[in-house]
């Protein structure tokens, strides 16, 4: 809106500047009018010989003025209003120009040579760098980002999105046998050794759990004791079974290559080759994966994932100090100092830009011209016309008065000649 009001007054300007210029034009042809009209008559009259020399300028600057007058008119309309022949070029030939003009341009702007040696002389990489590499713009890149995720945000559908997501995400899990991928990522693990950590993590839970529960050993052996074995005894035999437990899990806890850690390894390599190789505990796995992706809780999860996703990303960019906005921005300043110091990222930058620019000129090239023939087609003959007097038609009036001038100049340089060698 604004930048088609802001056009306005640039073509009543150009066109006063127009209609300027012809009143400027005229004036030199009625001028030359005047002077050739009273020379004439002050040489018939008998006037001095230098009064020849004077008209016979006029009279030429008059006719060069009518012959531009004739040509500069001629290509927009008919002069006089007189359908002449191969006048009024630009109404009558408008089509024919216009896929001229595409041509024109196709072959010498949307070349890729001429675009790659364009975009090599403009550095876009690094002036890209330079720019990025300044906090306010980097902040301002930020800020634009935000207002396209909540724009994206805000136009796509729930459902849509929830579709394609389970789509994409869910029905790929339920695709793919969970069996083999976790006995391979077991058997990477257990081979490394990571394993190890969560098993003295297990051993030292299970000491202190020991430790802890001295009471709950008594009363397990109470429970189970005969009816007739006196309270002393069964306290006796608790103490003594809490005692070995007790030291058992201190020795599987302290001990690295306890017979038990080692049993441990032994089962859990046994249970990840099971995974990969077992039919009967693949198929058992599918079953586990089944009842999990089945659990309520497991789908009211996949349900709103989308709006969990869709909140947190509109709280992240509604909030400058969020911690992906504050992500991004350091991101593009990083972005910015590499493009302007790495040569190597900058070489390669260039040569992505260079490559899209190239691909979209040698595939859409048809298509760019295409749309300047067929804008052209569109407009009306007569208003084409005018549009394009608007443009160039101050320019061209100079050409009047310059066939003005230089027919003036060349009347009197024939005339003077004639003379000299009358």
């Amino acid at each position: 809106m604004g930048s088609s009001l802001g056009a306005v007054p640039k073509a009543a300007e150009k066109l006063r500047g127009l209609r300027r210029m012809k009143l400027v034009a005229l004036g030199f042809l009625l001028g030359a009018t005047v002077i050739f009209a009273a020379t004439w008559a002050w040489e018939n009259a008998g006037g001095p010989p230098w009064v020849g020399y004077v008209r016979a300028a006029a009279e030429a600057g008059m006719v060069g003025a009518l012959a531009d007058w004739f040509a500069v008119t001629a290509l927009f309309r008919y002069p006089l209003g007189i359908r002449i022949p191969h006048t009024a070029i630009i109404p009558n030939r408008k089509d024919v120009l216009g896929d001229s003009l595409g041509e024109f341009v196709g072959v010498n702007f949307l070349s890729e040579q001429v675009v790659r040696d364009k975009l090599v002389r403009v550095d876009v990489s690094r002036r890209l760098g330079e720019w990025l590499s300044q906090p306010e713009n980097a902040e301002r890149v930020t800020q634009e980002l935000a207002t396209v995720v909540r724009g994206v945000v805000a136009v796509l559908r729930d459902e849509d999105v929830q579709a394609v997501f389970e789509q994409a995400v869910t029905k790929r899990i339920v695709a793919v046998p969970w069996g083999p991928p976790l006995g391979k990522l077991m058997e990477r693990v257990l081979s490394d050794g990571t394993h190890r950590q969560l098993v003295d993590l297990l051993c030292d839970k299970a000491y202190d759990w020991v430790k802890e529960n001295h009471e709950k050993f008594a009363g397990i052996v109470s429970e189970r004791a005969p009816s007739w074995s006196p309270k002393f005894v069964d306290s006796i035999v608790a103490d003594r079974i809490y005692g070995e437990v007790l030291s058992f899990a201190w020795l599987v806890k302290t001990d690295p290559d306890h017979p038990m850690r080692q049993a441990l390894d032994r089962f859990l390599i046994t249970f990840a080759a099971d995974m990969q190789h077992d039919p009967a505990m693949m198929d058992r796995a599918e079953r586990v994966k089944k009842q999990v992706l089945e659990h309520r809780e497991v789908q009211n999860v996949i349900g709103s994932a989308w709006a969990n996703v869709k909140r947190l990303l509109l709280d992240a960019a509604e909030d400058p100090s969020s911690e992906l906005r504050r992500r991004v921005r350091e991101g593009l300043l990083s972005l910015g100092r590499r493009l302007t110091h790495e040569d190597a990222l900058r070489n390669k930058v260039d040569g992505w830009v260079q490559g899209a620019a190239a691909y979209i000129v040698v595939n859409y090239r048809d298509e760019i011209t295409t749309l300047i023939t067929e804008t052209i087609d569109r407009w009306d003959a007569e208003e084409t016309s005018r549009k394009i007097e608007l443009q160039v038609g101050r320019d061209l009036q100079f050409i009047r008065i310059n066939g003005t001038v230089v027919g003036a100049l060349a009347g009197l340089a024939i005339y003077t000649i004639a003379h000299l060698f009358a």
